[in-house]
């Protein structure tokens, strides 16, 4: 029977008094597209961070491909996995945040190859083969000696994007990668995460991109403080939403 690609299980997370997370279970299936919306604030960005251990979960459980994130199970025990190890086991999540975080100093096809060179031991040559085959799938096989700095927002986030696949990762994630862009830039990303999601990569996508959720993704999950309200497949989440918080909120951004 196959596992889910990810699975909370009554995942909690404060910041001292404020509680982000309020007990979520979530099952994403391998192949599956979810997209997480909701007000600022409501935990979509934390629950992302949770899964990848980017933040420690204060309650609950997180599992990758059936695996604990960040702990390990001995009897009845779980104990917390070294840094190292969490670090191995994070290799096979992408993650593409808000802001592109590239490294200036490196051109375009020097920051894709540097995760599999560095973590990977990957030959350069053999990184290189490989990163020149992702930028061309982002559209940018042309701009591999360039510097970020000679890029636009939208082809360093596709470049962003292609440095993520360049692990190899069997999950994506996506913590709404658009938002730091010019609306008019906002489409070239987007038709690249349609084309992942096309080729049947996991992806977990937060995101204010309403179209782009109702096209691409196979279920949209509604948040609101710390919970989710609502989910399913967009045509009902968005088009005929059953809580009156989603419809508060949808009311006000489609």
């Amino acid at each position: 029977m196959t596992v889910p690609a990810v699975k909370l299980s009554g995942v909690r997370k404060s910041f001292g008094r404020l509680e982000v997370l309020r007990g979520i279970n979530l099952e994403v299936w391998p192949g599956e597209v979810v997209c997480l919306i909701g007000p600022s604030g409501s935990g979509k960005s934390t629950l992302l961070r949770c899964i990848n251990h980017l933040e420690k979960v204060d309650g609950g459980r997180v599992e990758v491909d059936g695996e604990l994130v960040g702990y390990r199970r001995k009897g009845d025990k779980i104990y917390e996995l070294k840094d190292r190890e969490i670090c191995s086991k994070r290799e096979r999540i992408g993650m593409v945040f808000q802001q592109f975080n590239l490294f200036p100093h490196m051109t375009v096809l020097g920051n894709v190859i540097e995760a599999p060179v560095q973590l990977r031991k990957m030959t350069r040559r053999q990184a290189e083969a490989v990163g020149r085959e992702l930028l061309a799938r982002v559209g940018l096989a042309d701009k591999e000696s360039a510097y970020p700095r000679q890029l636009s927002g939208g082809q360093q986030q596709r470049v962003a994007i292609a440095r993520a696949l360049a692990m190899r990762p069997g999950l994506m994630l996506f913590d709404e990668p658009t938002s730091a862009l010019d609306p008019e830039l906002v489409g070239e990303v987007l038709n690249v995460m349609g084309d992942l999601a096309r080729d049947g990569m996991t992806m977990i996508v937060v995101t204010h991109e309403m179209g782009f959720a109702r096209q691409a993704a196979d279920r949209v999950v509604f948040m609101d403080q710390g919970r989710i309200v609502e989910q399913g497949p967009p045509d009902e989440v968005l088009e005929r939403p059953r809580h009156e918080r989603t419809r508060a909120f949808l009311s006000r951004v489609l």
